[in-house]
């Protein structure tokens, strides 16, 4: 696995507790702290200086790098290289191996439901997927003449764009979403049961007013769209 999410946090306990109340498996408390529901691994960093994005690993970036500066900025940090693509999204190159080395397939789905990758908002879909594709992401569904379009890695990490102002609700870059179906509400009974803040109750796509689709934040700020497309 060379790819995780990268969610900040200003409590680690706080955001471990988020996950474990949401059948996430902890994989590792420290140096780094690692969740996954066995389709996406977060990391759960405390550096004051850590920025949600994405995380890819390999023992060398400096020719991508050399392509990447061709289109957008890229500079040099500690273990690596960061960019951000349009959406604000950090995208971290980091020179090392993969920290997790497990089979995901052994791990159970969390209470969030299918996971269907991160979305991004981005102000210049062209520009995204030329980020995105440069980095070995390869068109999965939809495309940039219809305003969405996705792609997926070789770790299966999808990434939705999204042109702006397509989405009629709070929209948090980047989110991870969950497509749930007609199990959405049973989903979004589980969540105010177990008292897990959520940030807007959506209500935009039924006809009866009711909020059948809902967004939640980790204590970082990393958002989860659990919606019933």
């Amino acid at each position: 696995m060379n790819t995780c999410i990268l969610s900040p946090t200003p409590s680690l306990s706080d955001s471990i507790a988020f996950y474990e109340k949401l059948d996430f498996e902890v994989l590792s408390t420290n140096n780094p702290t690692i969740v996954s529901d066995g389709t996406v691994v977060i990391e759960i960093n405390t550096d004051r200086y850590a920025r949600a994005g994405v995380k890819l690993f390999s023992p060398d970036w400096k020719e991508m790098v050399l392509e990447l500066e061709k289109i957008t900025k890229v500079i040099k940090i500690t273990d690596g290289f960061a960019l951000a693509d349009p959406s604000g999204c950090w995208i971290y190159l980091i020179e090392s191996q993969s920290i997790i080395d497990m089979d995901l397939a052994q791990i159970k789905p969390s209470a969030l439901g299918n996971s269907a990758g991160l979305s991004l908002e981005t102000m210049d879909m062209e520009l995204s997927f030329e980020i995105w594709q440069k980095l070995g992401f390869s068109t999965s569904m939809g495309s940039l003449g219809e305003g969405w379009i996705s792609l997926k890695n070789t770790d299966n990490l999808t990434i939705s764009l999204m042109r702006p102002l397509a989405c009629p609700h709070l929209f948090f870059n980047p989110s991870l979403t969950y497509f749930n179906g007609e199990k959405n509400m049973e989903i979004i009974d589980h969540i105010r049961k177990i008292k897990i803040p959520i940030t807007e109750e959506i209500t935009y796509f039924n006809k009866e007013n009711i909020a059948d689709n809902i967004i939640i934040r980790d204590p970082g700020g990393l958002g989860f769209f659990l919606f019933n497309d």
